[in-house]
């Protein structure tokens, strides 16, 4: 009998190919013991709303009234909402055709563009173009849509930093192209040697692969490490040198936790840099309300924005977001309110600002918490998180552990994470599902547990390791730290 379709022999090679170890065995592990009544640390993934985080205020409000614009009809309205939240809620429903409920250009809303535009200006001091902004159902739907413009083949090849967020990797398997890794150095911070790249490209180009792209993410995900200038400044010359698009994935631009590297933008970089550099390099930067102290996952808003991209392009681009209609409104309200958020003088403003002052200086304490708590364990390693919502341990597995995870049929460190959920019923993801140097061995955490949970979950954390540690130490062949 022949096979069907939808037989899973007959289906697209490349879906089968697709991993996505941040929704992979160990949370599907995760979510049977949770079923069973074990009380469960979902850390996996960077959700702050489902680890405790309270929405601000003001954009709540503002999304309440455009979904249910009726309330404004009642004279008590006023009671219960502010002023600026009213009157903003009126200006992005009159910039719809009909209400959350109708489509918008495929593009997404031009007035809320426009407010990303201005944004951008602003952080960089240098003019967008709205028409070059497209807002998306999150920052991942950008990705996904850019990433499938760009691969042509198996032979094309995406840069990709390793340690990676598996978005690209799945991405890049799905539509049939060729994972190119760079790789950052742990021992350095996490930081970018430009030799690897020139490393990396060379050892694609022997292979056949035609390398067309590169990725980075600015802070970086799992690793947490923040770009320099001068670094961005390296990276946006070998782009140029090398004719790559380069693809900044600058999502975690507000989750900062020191001083010494803040935020700066690979456009305002290239830019920086002036003619003819800034009118060489094709760039598309991406962003999202899903981090940051918004933290609104699930609301799906998000941009990218392209630099450099020839009309023609950037048509075809059009014509593909087409197909979708349109990114949710109520998403794009959100980034709205994200890019424009109350200002100096209006009703909201202070209690915006001492709630968003609020998350981002816990996260930052949580950040500390975490890699020191990592630190104090027995054959644990951890860089501190500059910054995004991550730790990214490293594990120094015993050869007995090694081995056992072996016998039992498990990568070592899915091994180890899989033994720490069922202890502690902490959640996280093994290094080996971002990629990592042969023979070395992470996990990745969330440091988006609430700051009040957070000395438990360390001291839980610990107990399992140090006694997984002792009972798998030899100590006649491996010291320990």
């Amino acid at each position: 009998m022949s096979s069907k379709t939808l037989d899973y022999d007959s289906i697209n090679e490349n879906v089968k190919k697709v991993a996505y170890a941040v929704r992979g065995e160990l949370y599907l592990r995760a979510s049977e013991l949770q079923k069973e009544g074990k009380k469960i640390v979902f850390t996996n993934v960077g959700n702050p709303h489902a680890l405790g985080q309270k929405p601000l205020t003001f954009p709540r409000q503002v999304i309440a009234l455009c979904q249910a614009p009726f309330l404004m009809d009642d004279p008590n309205v006023g009671l219960i909402f502010p002023a600026d939240a009213i009157a903003r809620a009126k200006h992005y429903l009159s910039l719809t055709s009909g209400g959350l409920g109708a489509y918008s250009d495929s593009r997404g809303l031009p007035g809320i563009r426009k407010e990303v535009a201005d944004f951008i200006q602003k952080r960089d001091g240098y003019p967008s173009d709205p028409e070059l902004i497209y807002l998306t159902d999150g920052a991942s739907k950008g990705v996904m849509q850019m990433l499938n413009t760009i691969i042509r083949n198996d032979k094309d090849g995406i840069l990709v930093p390793v340690p990676q967020y598996p978005l690209y990797s799945a991405a890049i398997s799905l539509f049939g192209g060729s994972l190119v890794p760079y790789y950052l150095e742990e021992s350095a911070n996490w930081s970018l040697d430009i030799k690897n790249l020139y490393q990396s490209t060379t050892e694609a180009r022997r292979r056949g692969v035609t390398v067309r792209a590169m990725v980075i993410i600015n802070p970086g995900n799992p690793t947490g490490q923040c770009l320099s200038e001068s670094n961005l400044r390296e990276i946006l010359e070998f782009c140029i040198s090398e004719n790559l698009v380069l693809l900044a994935d600058e999502v975690y631009q507000q989750n900062i936790y020191q001083d010494e590297r803040p935020f700066i933008s690979a456009r305002k970089v290239l830019f920086d840099m002036g003619p003819p550099w800034s009118k060489e390099l094709q760039l598309v930067s991406f962003h999202t309300v899903s981090k940051g102290y918004w933290g609104e996952c699930g609301q799906r808003g998000g941009y990218f924005e392209m630099t450099n991209i020839p009309p023609k392009t950037v048509d075809e681009i059009y014509k593909v977001a087409s197909i979708s209609l349109s990114p949710n409104v109520p998403g794009q309200i959100f980034l709205g309110l994200m890019v424009n958020p109350p200002k100096p003088g209006d009703i909201s403003y202070l209690k915006y600002e001492q709630e968003s002052k609020a998350v981002l200086e816990s996260l930052r304490r949580r950040a500390h918490i975490m890699t020191d708590g990592f630190n104090s364990c027995r054959n644990v390693v951890c860089n501190f998180t500059e910054g995004a919502m991550y730790s990214f341990p490293q594990i120094r597995l015993p050869p007995r552990a090694i081995e056992a995870a072996k016998k039992a049929g498990k990568v070592p460190d899915v091994f180890y994470c899989l033994k720490l959920l069922e202890a502690t019923g902490i959640s996280t993801v093994p290094g080996s599902g971002f990629g990592q140097k042969e023979g070395v061995f992470h996990l990745r955490t969330t440091i988006l547990p609430a700051e009040e949970d957070m000395p438990q979950i360390m001291a839980s954390f610990k107990k399992f390791n140090d006694e997984f540690m002792e009972q798998y130490e030899d100590y006649r062949g491996y010291s320990r730290m």
